[in-house]
């Protein structure tokens, strides 16, 4: 069976650090103002790590006119820039915000996985550089991990796109009465 990649994203191991988003800056080399991976802060005070989740069905690829886009076997989508015209049409079609136009170039791009890195055994960059595990990649093929839902606050609507990531959410506070003396 072919495996699909995905990622899980633990919404209590993650402090903020933004190492994912500098780590993949570094290894794509991306333009200035083109962040393929952003960490948020939700109103909850947790954070929120995303990037191009390479759905199921995805938006860029349904709605690119120059057919830029490809789903791969195993579940990644990959963008040929020199294919792009630059209409940004998957840019406002994603709800993730994933595809990113970098306005030197004139074309979209977005994060491809690090497939490069994985052919060579390696971690993508934002997996490898999370210091806490709160980002991981995993074969969304095999069983869901005990504990994992679909989605979590500040988390876009999932049901068009059906994005390939799993979360752990943040648990519920548990609030501590003192007793009266």
């Amino acid at each position: 069976m072919l495996k699909t990649k995905g990622f899980i994203f633990n919404v209590e191991r993650c402090v903020g650090c933004h190492s994912c988003e500098i780590a993949c800056k570094n290894e794509n080399k991306t333009a200035p103002g083109v962040q393929w991976r952003r960490v948020t802060k939700n109103q909850d005070g947790t954070y929120l790590s995303i990037s191009c989740n390479h759905c199921s069905s995805p938006e860029c690829f349904r709605v690119c006119p120059e057919h830029a886009y490809v789903k791969r076997r195993d579940g990644v989508v990959l963008i040929d820039s020199n294919l792009c015209s630059g209409c940004k049409t998957c840019v406002s079609a994603c709800p993730y915000k994933a595809p990113q136009f970098d306005y030197a170039q004139n074309r979209t791009g977005k994060c491809n996985f690090c497939i490069t890195r994985q052919k060579e055994g390696l971690l993508p960059a934002c997996v490898s550089a999370c210091p806490t595990g709160a980002l991981q990649m995993t074969d969304l093929s095999q069983n869901l991990k005990e504990g994992t839902v679909a989605t979590v606050e500040g988390f876009p609507d999932i049901r068009l796109t059906k994005p390939s990531i799993r979360f752990y959410p943040s648990k519920p506070k548990k609030r501590y009465w003192l007793k009266d003396s």
